[in-house]
């Protein structure tokens, strides 16, 4: 069966769709240049030799752009391993926020800013409730993922969050929660929509906000107004998309979630020269897969939406979590529940280590006799201009 890649479809129609863009930002442009030169060659290579054969074999090196459908594998396994030894002994849920769609052509002008609020506002809404002693009393672990896509490839701008039922009360005491979400989805779903709300209308009012042509009329106080109150009136959905009693594999599952872009070469069934053809989940549980089809310019720019902005942190981390006071509050955590339950598996290892024992693959073994005595030479680097 036929591999297709991503970059197939970037390298032969990129440059036309470049032409005929009105709006490409420069990341969106730094993004479409690393697709088409990953693993090409053109970004130098690693060449290794058999010393008992002699065999030479080259590896084209990876861009690691973070929008790369190539090379994000690596770094997932990395990043769930050193997740795993923050994990506490405690129910975990899965809970994803979205955002109504009628926000979307605000967002996207406003895209630094509105993501950011949404990382906030969940957070914050997740961390008020959970202090409350009829829900939790006590400070969790949340690990938010943004994304922006849906399986159209369409913007769908929603946040993936893992919640701890457990964390640490104001007097350095553990707290658990039942394998039942504690907090009630309506009071979730009302508080974040709120404190959503509230924080735009703030951003409105000091005049924060960008607005483009699709969204012109909100400049208007009267539009702005009625559009915020329609938005009001809609029925906000966060929803419990998994739950986990004891650690189950709740980091293992966010590991599907974090380093993802919005569609993977696994999912290209074909490409021709005009179109691309990829397959989407049902939109009812259970049912068959779907293929969608798009000429190359709707597939391309329909990528390139969900290509973040300039150093915008997608992944954040909140509660007992928070980067400054991390390595503390788990250090007590552990000391409470008398341990630290699981350890990460890869520290310190090589590259050669890792690839072996995640993916089975040994870079050490020659294609050709079958000997461990593959051996790095050096790297070539391809010279500029």
């Amino acid at each position: 069966m036929a591999e297709y890649h991503i970059r197939q479809i970037f390298e032969h129609s990129y440059q036309q769709y470049e032409k005929t863009a009105s709006c490409l930002t420069d990341v969106q442009r730094k993004a479409a240049h690393a697709i088409r030169i990953c693993k090409s060659g053109k970004l130098g290579c690693n060449v290794s030799q058999c010393t008992d054969c002699g065999h030479i074999e080259f590896h084209n090196n990876s861009c690691r752009n973070r929008s790369c459908p190539e090379c994000q594998g690596v770094l997932k396994e990395i990043w769930v391993d050193k997740r795993r030894a923050e994990v506490i002994d405690a129910p975990y849920f899965h809970v994803v926020f979205t955002l109504p769609h009628e926000l979307n052509p605000l967002i996207y002008c406003n895209q630094k800013l509105l993501y950011g609020l949404l990382h906030t506002c969940c957070a914050e809404t997740l961390l008020e409730l959970a202090a409350d002693k009829k829900y939790l009393g006590a400070l969790p672990g949340i690990i938010q993922v943004l994304h922006t896509w849906n399986q159209e490839l369409d913007y769908h701008v929603h946040m993936h969050c893992i919640l701890s039922a457990g964390g640490l009360t104001k007097d350095h005491k553990i707290r658990l929660s039942s394998g039942k979400f504690f907090i009630p989805v309506k009071v979730l779903r009302d508080k974040f929509k709120g404190k959503y709300m509230a924080c735009l209308s703030r951003l409105y009012e000091n005049g924060s906000l960008v607005f483009s042509s699709s969204c012109s009329h909100l400049k208007n106080d009267d539009c702005f107004r009625e559009w915020k109150n329609k938005l009001y009136e809609k029925d906000w959905c966060p929803y419990i998309k998994e739950t986990f009693n004891g650690f189950g594999n709740a980091i293992e599952y966010l590991g599907r979630y974090t380093h993802k872009i919005s569609i993977s070469n696994s999912r290209i069934l074909s490409v021709t020269q005009d179109t691309v053809t990829f397959s989407a989940r049902s939109l009812k549980p259970g049912g068959p897969k779907r293929q969608i089809t798009l000429d190359h310019m709707e597939f391309i720019r329909r990528y390139l939406m969900h290509v973040l902005p300039a150093g915008f942190q997608k992944i954040r981390y909140y509660g007992f979590l928070n980067n400054r006071m991390k390595t503390r509050n788990l250090r007590l955590i552990f000391k409470l529940q008398g341990g630290q339950r699981f350890c990460r598996l890869y520290a310190g290892m090589t590259m050669a280590e890792l690839l072996k024992s995640v993916w089975n693959f040994d870079i050490r073994i020659c294609p050709e006799c079958g000997c461990a005595s593959m051996k790095l030479l050096g790297r070539m680097h391809v010279p500029s201009g």
